[in-house]
């Protein structure tokens, strides 16, 4: 399995009754993959930008995708840029991918709630054990991605050392993109709720 298909089922499985937002799980999916192209050595980072390199078989429709879409071409582009080209709505297209391969269902809470009433949940695959082995061993990419989404609570030792300098590079672009994008949702409401006001004084 890859790092984004590892995130989304841990993401399921963990954060049943808080999901992140998908805008946010997106991002921090671009983020994964990059970091799953990085270590296949189909691309690597200049600096911030993201060159590429070999094209190695990557057993992975979705990366394969994702190696497609790097730019060839001088300048290249850089992390942030990737994260939001890329990450624009990656969690319905890696829930859709997961579903049609039976490694994701829906499940009824109970059969007393009305019509509607299900969960996406993993199913029991070894995909998903071997997703939720990773994340009980505090695997540091892993562990990183999914505080940066909010199924994980920060620890007080500070985040785990990933033992590269471009997967940090892309781990802290993707940290910083869901401040702006959280920025970004707090300034829409504020302005909202003064539109609000002004409509309601007229």
């Amino acid at each position: 399995m890859t790092q984004p298909r590892d995130l989304v089922i841990t993401t399921l499985e963990v954060a049943a009754s808080r999901p992140p937002g998908q805008g946010d799980l997106s991002l921090a999916l671009a983020g994964a993959e990059l970091i799953d192209l990085l270590d296949a050595r189909a691309a690597r980072l200049e600096d911030d930008r993201i060159v590429p390199g070999e094209n190695p078989a990557l057993d992975d429709r979705l990366l394969d995708e994702a190696l497609s879409s790097l730019p060839r071409q001088e300048p290249y582009e850089t992390v942030e840029e990737w994260l939001w080209r890329r990450g624009r709505g990656l969690a319905a297209v890696y829930l859709a991918a997961l579903a049609s391969e039976g490694q994701i269902t829906r499940q009824r809470r109970s059969r007393w709630l009305p019509f509607g009433a299900s969960r996406i949940v993993p199913a029991d695959t070894p995909a998903r054990r071997s997703a939720l082995e990773r994340w009980a061993s505090d695997e540091p990419v892993l562990a990183v991605l999914g505080t940066a989404v909010g199924i994980r609570d920060q620890q007080s030792e500070g985040p785990p050392d990933v033992g590269d300098d471009a997967v940090a590079t892309v781990l802290d672009a993707v940290q910083n993109a869901l401040r702006d994008l959280e920025a970004e949702r707090q300034r829409r409401s504020i302005e909202d709720a003064a539109f609000d006001n002004v409509w309601r004084g007229l």
